[in-house]
Parts: C-alpha cells; sequence; structure tokens
C-alpha cells in the first residue's frame, strides 16, 4: 500500500527570528607596514682604501687613488645616509637626492658617465621622486622612493658572468623592478637584491647560486633550468609557509635574513658552508627559508664568509670564517661554528654593525668606529696595510671631534659619514633651523671667545677712566644666531636619458 505524502504547511509566528542573532563574518586583518622615514641627521662624506676604479670619489688624480686613513669627499654637503657597493658608493641627501661614483663597467651608477673622470667624483642620478633609501652590490644599485616604488639599475652576475638587471640585460639608467606593488625597504647582497612590500611580503631578484633567493632550485639557479634566467631576473615572491608576515630583512654577500613581525623570529637562507647562517647542519646552500633559533636580534651584517649580529643591550656576535681577522675574536686557530659574543665590544654601547667582503666595523652610541679584518687595501681607515684581529679604534685628524654616523664597506674600499657640527631642521622650505644639541661645541667656543674679548676691552677701559668703564658700549654682545651658515641645496643635476654607454674599465680581482 502506497504512502501519500502530507504537506505540511509551515507555522507562521510573529517573533521567529527575534533570539536568532545573525552569525558573525570573520573580518580578515589588514597588516600594513609604514614608509621609512628618510633620515635627517647631515654629515660629510669620508672615505679611505683603494680608489682606482673612481670608488673614493677624490677625482681621476693617480695620487688620490689610495687613502690610508678616513679622507673628506668635498663635493656633497646635506648626506644623511651612504652605501658601498663593490667598486662604487650611492650618496642620500637630506632633499632625497642621489649622487653615485665609482666603476660603471655594469651601470652601476645609473648615470651618464662618458666623460672623462665623471665616474671619479660624485654625480646625481635622475630618477622620478624622493628617496627614503639607498642599497649596493657588486655591480647593481638600487633605490625606494618616497611613493613605495623601487628602482634599481647595473647588473646582477654569477659563475658565468654577467647575469643582466633583467631578461633584456644590464641597464644603465633606473628602472622600476616591481610595478604596481608599493614597498617598505630594500637590501643588497653582492648579487641579489631582497624588496619588502608594505603587505608583510619579501620578493628576491638575481643571481641564486647560493641559494641566497630562498625560492628557486639549485638547477633553476644556474640558468639551465626549463624557464632559463626567468625565475632569477624577475622578482619572486619568497613563500614561508608556516609565517605569517616579514617587518624586517638584511642582505650579506651571500645570504638572505628575515625577521617575523609577530614572532620576532628569524628565518634564513643562503651560502652556509661556513656556517655563517648560523645554522648547525652541514648543509649548503640553504634554498628554502629555515626558521633559526634567535632572539632579541636588532641588526645582521655579514661579508662573503662571515655574519655579525647585534642584539638588544649591545651584545656583537660573530660567526665564520677566521681568517684576516674579520671575526675580531684575536687569533683563533678554529673557523667558529657557533655564534661568539666579541669581548672587546662588551660594554662599549655598540649601535650598528657593518661588514665588507672581509672585515667588520661597529660603531658606539658616542660616535666612534671599530674596525677589523682584512687591511691589505687600507680599507679599515687604521693607517695601516695590516689585518687587525681585534676591533681597532679608527683614528683620523678628518673625523677628530665628529660622530660617525654611518659606515659601510666594498671590496676594496669604505665609505663613512660624520655627523655635522650644525644641523638644519628643514631643509626643505630653506630655513636654517640650528639644532642645538648638536651644536653646543661650537656655541660654547664661541661664548668663551666673546667673553675673553670683553674682559680685555673692559681693563683697557677701567684703566683710562672709571667714568668709562662705567659708560663701556655693549656692542660686542651680538646674538650667537647671527652669521650662521643656511641650507645649502645640492647642485641640480640633470643626466640626460638614452647615452652611448661608457668607455668600459677593467674590474680588477678582488682578493678574498
Amino acid at each position: 500500500m502506497s504512502r501519500i505524502g502530507e504537506r505540511r504547511k509551515a507555522t507562521i509566528t510573529n517573533n521567529a527570528g527575534e533570539n536568532d542573532e545573525p552569525k558573525r563574518k570573520m573580518q580578515r586583518v589588514v597588516f600594513q607596514l609604514p614608509l621609512p622615514e628618510r633620515p635627517r641627521v647631515t654629515g660629510r662624506v669620508l672615505v679611505c682604501g683603494q680608489g682606482d676604479m673612481g670608488q673614493l670619489g677624490l677625482g681621476d688624480d693617480s695620487s688620490k687613488f689610495e687613502r690610508k686613513r678616513p679622507t673628506l669627499v668635498e663635493k656633497v654637503l646635506n648626506v644623511v645616509d651612504v652605501t658601498a657597493g663593490g667598486m662604487h658608493n650611492l650618496l642620500l641627501t637630506l632633499e632625497g637626492h642621489v649622487y653615485s661614483f665609482g666603476c660603471n663597467d655594469e651601470g652601476a651608477l645609473g648615470r651618464d658617465s662618458s666623460e672623462e673622470g665623471s665616474e671619479f667624483v660624485p654625480h646625481a642620478i635622475d630618477l622620478p621622486n624622493k628617496v627614503l633609501k639607498i642599497s649596493a652590490g657588486d655591480s647593481h644599485s638600487a633605490c625606494l622612493l618616497e611613493d613605495g616604488r623601487v628602482f634599481a639599475w647595473g647588473s646582477f652576475r654569477d659563475s658565468h658572468g654577467n647575469m643582466g638587471l633583467t631578461l633584456e640585460g644590464n641597464k644603465r639608467l633606473p628602472i622600476e623592478v616591481l610595478p604596481g606593488t608599493i614597498c617598505c625597504d630594500i637590501a643588497s647582497g653582492a648579487d641579489h637584491l631582497v624588496i619588502l612590500s608594505c603587505a608583510g611580503k619579501v620578493y628576491t631578484i638575481g643571481c641564486g647560486e647560493q641559494g641566497q633567493l630562498g625560492r628557486v632550485s639549485l638547477r633553476s639557479a644556474s640558468g639551465e633550468g626549463r624557464r632559463g634566467k626567468t625565475e632569477l631576473l624577475k622578482p619572486g615572491q619568497v613563500v614561508i609557509k608556516y609565517a605569517k608576515f616579514i617587518e624586517t630583512i638584511w642582505a650579506t654577500t651571500y645570504c638572505t635574513f628575515l625577521k617575523e613581525t609577530s614572532s620576532g623570529n628569524i628565518w634564513a637562507f643562503g651560502l652556509n658552508n661556513y656556517k655563517q647562517l648560523a645554522y648547525p647542519k652541514d648543509i649548503s646552500p640553504v634554498i628554502s627559508p629555515i626558521s633559526m633559533n634567535l632572539d632579541r636580534v636588532l641588526q645582521i651584517a655579514g661579508g662573503q664568509h662571515h655574519t655579525m649580529l647585534l642584539k638588544h643591550g649591545g651584545t656583537v656576535e660573530v660567526i665564520g670564517r677566521k681568517d684576516y681577522g674579520r671575526l675580531g675574536l684575536g687569533p683563533v686557530k678554529e673557523d667558529v661554528i657557533k655564534l661568539t659574543p666579541i669581548s672587546a665590544l662588551a660594554r662599549k654601547g655598540i649601535v650598528q654593525i657593518s661588514c665588507g667582503e672581509a672585515q667588520s666595523f661597529a660603531l658606539t652610541n658616542d660616535g666612534k668606529l671599530y674596525a677589523w679584518g682584512m687591511g691589505s687595501n687600507h680599507q679599515l681607515g687604521t693607517g695601516s696595510e695590516e689585518d687587525a684581529l681585534v676591533p681597532t679604534l679608527i683614528e683620523s685628524k678628518q673625523a677628530e671631534g665628529k660622530r660617525i654616523i654611518k659606515v659601510s664597506s666594498g671590496g676594496q674600499h669604505t665609505i663613512f659619514l660624520a655627523e655635522d657640527e650644525i644641523q638644519f631642521d628643514n631643509a626643505s622650505s630653506g630655513k636654517s633651523g640650528v639644532n642645538k644639541k648638536t651644536n653646543d661645541v661650537a656655541v660654547k667656543k664661541s661664548k668663551d671667545a666673546k667673553n675673553s674679548k670683553r674682559t680685555a676691552k673692559r681693563e683697557e677701559e677701567n684703566n683710562a677712566t672709571d667714568r668709562a668703564a662705567e659708560g663701556m658700549p655693549t656692542s660686542s654682545n651680538k646674538s650667537l644666531t647671527e652669521g650662521q651658515k643656511k641650507a645649502i641645496t645640492p647642485e641640480e643635476e640633470s643626466p640626460a636619458d638614452n647615452v652611448p654607454p661608457p668607455v668600459k674599465r677593467g674590474r680588477t680581482k678582488r682578493k678574498t
């Protein structure tokens, strides 16, 4: 007997749904990193080391191709940042302009250098906007603009030679690297560029033979893969499975380090043949990000075969190859395979670290600079060609009484930034506001000199007559602000586009 289904009418009630709360949609958290601020403290540029390719910026006179101690580069004023490439340099000014000088064989200067001698002195690079940050590698340079765009120029190199900057080859003038993405940081290794977007994502481009890109296989890194060099010379995102967002990036010669925003965890990839990743296992290269057991890290710097860490509290730790004294631990017999504190820097108040290929530097909170490692080309600035096995205080007439606020080192040279005594509060509006803190020494000397003159004048007047002394003029009591220097804007440079390539110069072989 078949059953006939009955359709039941739904019961209608006036209070239906009163107690049923609507389901809440999961709100997606939007992560956003801010653009960095351009440094505001201005200084004068000092250089030392070998300069036969123009990397000292002192001109094409052969007598100026070597400097044993830091020497002043006079052309550019109001400099707020410096960075050294393999054999070239970039300067960033308070107004957001970028200057370059040094070897331009593969376009690392980003400007026309066809005029004889123009590589040997700083000249401005033509860029579409003002610049917040600069970076440089062996043969490439990059900058972060105020609108979050990243521009680069020059070329990358691998074991086969020149790779080009893009699939089109070398770029002698700046080009945009990651169109459509707003970025907040850049970092250059010898032949790779790391970019951090404001969304906390990391992109890499360049040579990947040592694993420094963190996203390609060794076969692809050799350029022999199915896609050739496409994976290398097109920026690609580094995907970390268990990480959320990245807030800080660092690049050493052949390594890359990333800092996670929520946990502070450090991720690393690249060359590890001397344990320069601080990864204890005998694996090198490391081609994908690995989580490191590191905490309280403020800064990471490194050369070819060593790495330094600056931690909270000013502790500096080092790991890697022992040769040339680059570790700063004195005469050690074996390579250091565990992070080891540099005892000579304890309680020195270290606030910044930097490395060249086989040399190291540390800056203190009172502007003193220590250097150690390879000194064969006077790149340490100690005045000697001998290697320094322990941190050595740098002293120079040009730097006497000045605070060093930045140091960067290449293969055979080093560039420093010494703080100006007079700081300008508002260069963009042309106002010459003097920062009292940085001008205290000058003001004190001025007051002492005026008090001495005033006393001598009073004694002379008193000898003539007491009444004349009471009526002594006070014209000597002028305002200390009278006659102060005005802010100087760097000369405008506008290199022409589509210029013929410059005459190539020989690339010297560096000691490693």
